[in-house]
């Protein structure tokens, strides 16, 4: 058993190198993507109101943004060993990546101006809005849940969240994913747009409706309550742990 230990204890850091090199590139190559497209939808520089793109690059847009999850996924799953494991790599895969897609943008673009820029994070189901800052402070703590679920791996401790932990897990990713999606859900909600969902890239109110859309106040207060919840998990999840070690 204490050599299955030393041997995992080996291993485990030698993933994290290649995994964090490739989410690195991998942020680097989305923020080239990004270049791309702003110059051809945004020369002067990206800003709200949002320009309308065509029907067929948003769907693209949306199929990359597909593509990308699959592969930030499968590059966890083939450096993990239990399914535990591969979760958390998928974490740090995810994690750098998005911190590395901000970084590479501002290298090619010296964009975003501050941490308070909004940008436009996600498109599926809905585009996501939000400040930088947000995601990245997402990231850092992703980073934190992912090494303290493969520190416990590493010491030989099988991870497995507890009911409470899953509940406050999912509710504070529930809460914060609403912070995001609070903008579009409130147009389409407010619009009366809500039965024509499938049909909202062809409704021509909608479109004039975010085509003036500029985003002026994100609930911070609502995103911190999310991110106690997350932690009160990490925190429980840390003294279960540490309390098997003492065993």
């Amino acid at each position: 058993m204490k050599e299955s230990k030393r041997k995992t204890k080996a291993k485990l850091p030698d993933k994290i190198v290649p995994l964090s090199a490739f989410a690195i590139a991998f942020g680097f190559l989305e923020a080239i993507v990004v270049v791309y497209l702003r110059e051809l939808y945004y020369p002067g520089g990206f800003s709200f109101p949002m320009k309308l793109i065509p029907h067929k690059i948003y769907i693209v847009e949306i199929i990359r943004e597909f593509t990308t999850i699959i592969m930030l996924v499968s590059a966890g799953m083939l450096a993990g060993k239990t399914r535990m494991q591969k979760f958390a790599y998928f974490l740090i895969a995810f994690a750098v990546w998005d911190i590395f897609y901000y970084v590479a943008l501002k290298l090619f673009l010296d964009w975003p101006q501050s941490l308070l820029t909004w940008d436009i994070l996600f498109l599926i189901p809905i585009p996501w809005l939000a400040p930088v800052l947000a995601p990245i402070l997402c990231s850092i703590g992703i980073l934190g849940y992912a090494f303290l679920i493969l520190n416990l791996e590493w010491k030989g401790i099988g991870v497995k969240l507890n009911g409470r932990e899953m509940i406050l897990t999912v509710t504070g990713i529930i809460v914060i994913l609403f912070t995001f999606m609070y903008d579009y859900l409130s147009l389409i909600i407010g619009g009366g747009y809500a039965d024509n969902f499938s049909g909202l890239m062809n409704d021509e109110g909608f479109l004039k409706l975010t085509s003036e859309y500029v985003p002026d106040f994100y609930n911070w207060y609502l995103f911190g309550a999310g991110a106690l919840l997350i932690l009160s998990a990490m925190w429980s999840l840390y003294f279960r742990g540490k309390a098997r070690l003492e065993k």
